[in-house]
C-alpha cells in the first residue's frame, strides 16, 4: 500500500489525497506538521532531501516527491491522464502555470493568513500576492468560459493541481464573487462521485 507524507491543510498534499480517492487507489496517510520542523527531521530527509510535502512511498520503500510529478505517477494510463501527446502537453502546462503562476501567490496569501494569521511584518508581501494571485484567477477564468475543465471537455490532474488551492483561495483573503467560469467548474469538479474534500 502507499503512504501518503503530509499536511491535510496543505493544498500540495491535497492533489495526492483527491488523485488517490478519483482512481480508487487505497493508501495510508502519515500527518506531518511542517510548522513544528518535522520535515526538516534525518528521517524525513531521507525520503525527500528537499524537506517539503508531500512524499508518496511505494510499496518497495522508493519516494517519489513533488506534487505535480506525483499526480503524474498516479494518473499514468487512466482517464485523468490524457494519452493524445497535445492534451497530455495541455496537461502539463496548466501544471507549470499551477506551480510558476498561481501557487506562489495563492497559496503563498492563503499560508500568510490560514497558518501564520496575517502577520504585520508580512502584510506587504501578501498584498503583493493578491496583485498577482487575481491576474492567475484571470487567466484561469478566461479558460473557463470556453472549455468545461481546463484542458478541454474532461477532467484531468489538471483541474486537481489547481483546483487544489482555487477552491481554498478564500483563506487567503482572495474574492472569487467575480469569477463565474471558475466557480462553475470548482462546484464540477466537486461533483465528481468520488470527490474527497481537502478536511474530510
Amino acid at each position: 500500500m502507499y503512504k501518503v507524507y503530509g499536511d491535510y491543510r496543505s493544498g500540495n498534499c491535497y492533489k495526492v489525497k483527491l488523485a488517490l480517492h478519483l482512481l480508487d487507489i487505497p493508501y495510508e496517510w502519515v500527518a506531518v506538521d511542517i510548522l513544528k520542523g518535522e520535515t526538516r527531521s534525518e528521517a524525513f530527509l531521507a525520503k525527500n532531501p528537499n524537506g517539503k510535502i508531500p512524499v508518496l512511498e511505494l510499496e518497495d520503500g522508493t519516494c517519489l516527491w513533488e506534487s505535480n510529478a506525483i499526480l503524474n505517477f498516479l494518473a499514468d494510463g487512466s482517464e485523468l491522464l490524457p494519452r493524445e501527446p497535445r492534451l497530455r502537453t495541455q496537461v502539463l502546462q496548466w501544471q507549470f502555470f499551477e506551480q510558476y503562476s498561481h501557487e506562489p501567490f495563492v497559496a503563498v496569501a492563503r499560508f500568510i493568513q490560514f497558518y501564520q494569521g496575517l502577520p504585520e511584518e508580512r502584510r506587504a508581501e501578501y498584498e503583493r500576492c493578491h496583485i498577482d494571485g487575481y491576474k492567475a484567477l484571470a487567466v484561469m477564468e478566461q479558460q473557463l468560459m470556453r472549455t468545461p475543465y481546463l484542458v478541454g471537455d474532461s477532467y484531468t490532474i489538471a483541474d486537481i493541481a489547481l483546483y487544489a488551492y482555487t477552491h481554498v483561495a478564500h483563506e487567503g483573503g482572495f474574492d472569487l464573487s467575480g469569477f463565474p467560469a471558475i466557480n462553475a467548474w470548482l462546484a464540477r469538479v466537486a461533483s465528481h462521485p468520488r470527490h474527497v474534500g481537502m478536511y474530510d
